[in-house]
């Protein structure tokens, strides 16, 4: 089988992506992947074939509201030619992540199966959730928001979409919400830390990359020299002036040293401090089960590598599905949420607070074990024998 795996977000997306490859890989199928030029050398450093799609993602500020047609139109019409070609000769496509608007068109005209995944429950279209928040949606009921949600996606989309696909020899879609998710598809989620509360669909658990990297002398020497440091990172994600300097006050004030990911935004101390150590990027999966308490983002990949790691966590979610599992960390009492507003130290403060207490890291050490770590290769398994049945 030849599968083309298709994602456009950022490393929370092309890593579980990844997972899925190597897992098919194993299985000794021919897999192609299409991600954002900024992972194009580390796939292809890893054997894999790979073909960038759009522009380079970090240092991309958020565009005007004036840019988002032009933006809309160049994403469709990016996908209609570049996953096209990356997917000539294979029998089945997975588009992984949101804004995977023109794969399902792309498999059509192909004539090959198309899956639909997704990293968080809360992405797919239930009466029983509201969606992700977004910027253009207004206070309403759960199914008047999918409602809304399913009009803006016509409205921004559908008029290149169809265009394209009426050029193609295909029939124009009405509902471009339903057309891209299908009525069955792929939640690659841990059912413990975000369970399904919806109708039947296809639930693989959380796709894991095993990482077998050794952590870096310096930072196996820091760990080493001291009680457990408290992690800080906020991935892809920007940052104010002065948050580096924010994010140590906060351990200090808890008598905890720190560890600080400089990440998408280069976070960094204005000067050096013999408590805290600025890193790059690193296996998570090994750092986290040496550290008091894990403060990121809320990205579904490193929400679910620190509940494996059994580390408590502070979540201070920016966007989409980061204010989910910022929730259900709260609601499991595995860590805080952080407070709505901006992160100071004094906010970090007070949710690692709730985050270091005993009871609290109790929790999160009996939770890593109800986190599956099989999800990748159980999505490999339902590939190879359910992918005509997904295609719809």
């Amino acid at each position: 089988m030849r599968v083309l795996l298709s994602t456009i977000g950022s490393r929370g997306e092309v890593q579980p992506v990844l997972a899925l490859a190597s897992e098919l890989r194993a299985l000794g199928q021919d897999v192609r992947l299409c991600v954002p030029p900024d992972f194009r050398d580390w796939l292809a450093g890893l054997g894999f074939a790979v073909t960038p799609i759009g522009p380079e993602l970090r240092g991309k500020g958020r565009p005007a509201a004036g840019d988002l047609r032009k933006l809309a139109e160049e994403t469709v019409v990016t996908q209609f030619t570049t996953v096209a070609e990356a997917a000539e000769g294979c029998d089945v496509l997975v588009a992984a992540g949101a804004l995977q608007l023109a794969a399902r068109s792309i498999a059509e005209r192909r004539g090959i199966a198309y899956v639909y995944a997704s990293f968080c429950p809360i992405t797919l279209p239930s009466d029983l959730h509201s969606p992700p928040p977004m910027p253009w949606r207004s206070a309403s009921t759960n199914g008047d928001r999918w409602a809304e949600d399913a009009r803006h996606l016509n409205a921004t989309f559908g008029p290149t979409l169809n265009a394209h696909r009426v050029a193609s020899g295909l029939a124009p879609v009405e509902d471009l919400q339903s057309h891209v998710v299908t009525e069955r598809p792929w939640l690659a989620a841990d059912a413990a830390l975000a369970p399904w509360p919806g109708p039947p669909i296809v639930e693989t658990g959380a796709w894991i990359h095993p990482d077998s990297r050794p952590l870096p002398a310096e930072v196996r020497e820091f760990l080493d020299a001291g009680e457990p440091p408290v992690y800080f990172g906020f991935g892809s994600m920007s940052a104010a002036e002065g948050l580096a300097e924010a994010m140590l006050a906060a351990a200090r004030a808890h008598g905890r040293r720190a560890i600080i990911s400089r990440g998408w935004a280069d976070l960094a101390l204005a000067e050096p401090a013999p408590d805290c150590l600025g890193i790059g990027e690193i296996n998570q999966q090994a750092l986290f089960q040496r550290v008091a308490a894990v403060v990121h983002h809320g990205g579904a990949g490193t929400t679910t590598t620190t509940s494996r790691a059994g580390a408590p966590q502070v979540v201070a979610p920016r966007m989409y599905d980061q204010f989910y599992f910022a929730d259900r960390v709260r609601d499991l009492g595995i860590g805080a949420a952080h407070a709505p507003g901006a992160v100071t130290a004094e906010s970090l403060t007070a949710a690692l607070g709730t985050a270091l207490a005993p009871e609290v890291a109790a929790r999160a050490r009996e939770f890593a074990g109800k986190v599956r770590p099989d999800g990748a290769s159980v999505a490999a398994q339902h590939l190879l024998t359910m992918a005509p049945v997904a295609s719809g």
